[in-house]
């Protein structure tokens, strides 16, 4: 009997020295898909947001660089960056291997932490209203929550949806 029971602790322990050598070979290919999704969903926030005000200063609907916008310009670019901010979380929590809203409250954690370090940084440099830097550090875990809300409520409409298609 107690061979019996040494047998099956030892068959589990084989089980999960396995479990354990397949989950360590998975786990580097996780961690490059985790970091692929934030680094992504990063750039798509980022670009758009460059690039839209690239386009608005060529289009001379911002002025020139270094000169200063006025306040309904700011907040013109606050709402496509709100914008941007969404859709970068979106994309996130979509290429994220797990936890999808893990993934962007992550990102938004970062953008928040990185967007007080701006504003204290160019707090007395006169390059635009206060409220803006506030309001910028203020939307990035907003954003980065209603992004991969978003996704989440998608996923799970989709599903459902299968769901119904299938068990009829």
């Amino acid at each position: 009997m107690k061979r019996l029971e040494r047998k099956n602790r030892n068959d589990s322990n084989d089980f999960e020295k396995s479990e354990e050598i397949m989950n360590e070979g998975q786990r580097p290919r996780h961690t490059l898909r985790s970091i692929g999704a934030m680094f992504t969903g990063f750039l798509v926030g980022a670009v758009l947001s460059l690039g839209t005000d690239e386009i608005m200063h060529v289009l001379k609907i911002y002025p020139p660089w270094g000169e200063r916008m006025s306040d309904g310009l700011f907040i013109l670019a606050t709402a496509y960056r709100v914008a941007y901010s969404i859709l970068g979380a979106y994309v996130i929590a979509r290429l994220a291997p797990d936890r999808p809203m893990w993934h962007a409250m992550v990102l938004g954690a970062i953008g928040f932490v990185l967007s007080v370090a701006g504003a204290i940084a160019t707090w007395n440099r006169d390059l635009g209203p206060h409220w803006y830097a506030v309001v910028i550090a203020m939307i990035a875990l907003p954003c980065s929550w209603l992004g991969a809300k978003l996704f989440l409520l998608k996923n799970a409409t989709a599903m459902s949806q299968k769901s119904v298609v299938s068990d009829a």
